[in-house]
């Protein structure tokens, strides 16, 4: 029995979370989430995800910041950034992740790239 692939889910908003763990959970996966960054990587650690997808303006997190965190320790995991935004695309640091895609209600492109990171 192969185990299923687990996708954490970073997002300070509760309807994202929401929507990604049931339609992600509909395809197969094992999701988890956190509503921001307190103690991400402890929680990387804990649940070994094979695949994060994180929000770049949360509350009191920058995902941007967080990526390098993640980079710093996990090299190889790879990171879907998901904002509301499109011109974090621009920043430097967006160039760390393996993604970018703009939030929407259709996932079919955060689905599309979420297979090929793990392709």
């Amino acid at each position: 029995m192969t185990s299923l692939k687990k996708i954490l889910v970073v997002d300070d908003e509760a309807h994202i979370r929401m929507l990604y763990a049931e339609e992600l959970g509909e395809d197969g996966y094992d999701v988890v989430t956190a509503e921001d960054g307190a103690g991400l990587l402890d929680l990387i650690e804990k649940e070994n995800p094979n695949v994060v997808v994180l929000d770049i303006k949360m509350a009191d997190y920058n995902g941007l910041d967080l990526l390098q965190d993640i980079r710093n320790k996990y090299y190889d995991l790879p990171v879907i950034l998901c904002s509301a935004y499109d011109t974090f695309q621009d920043d430097m640091k967006a160039i760390a992740a393996d993604h970018y895609v703009v939030k929407s209600f259709d996932l079919a492109e955060l689905k599309q790239k979420i297979t090929e990171v793990l392709a």
